[in-house]
């Protein structure tokens, strides 16, 4: 028996998913801002992007996984 598509809940049920549902529902004033800075340090790198910005590897980490969770909530969501 082939596998069946994927539900809505099993695109939700990840802890990506949580983690941009809840930084949407935080601070949906930063969303775009998140977005643009995660988009920035896939273009540049972590180091790249840590070098140009004054702060360290970890923190430009924290901050793509965060853009890339409120990027994933928004596309599973439907919202814009």
């Amino acid at each position: 028996m082939a596998d069946a598509e994927p539900t809505l809940p099993d695109y939700t049920d990840s802890s990506l998913y949580s983690l941009g549902a809840y930084f949407a529902d935080r601070h949906p004033d930063l969303l775009d801002d998140v977005i643009a800075q995660s988009e920035e340090i896939e273009h540049r790198g972590l180091t790249g992007y840590a070098a140009r910005e004054s702060v360290s590897v970890e923190q430009a980490f924290q901050t793509l996984v965060t853009g890339l969770a409120v990027r994933y909530f928004k596309a599973v969501a439907g919202s814009g």
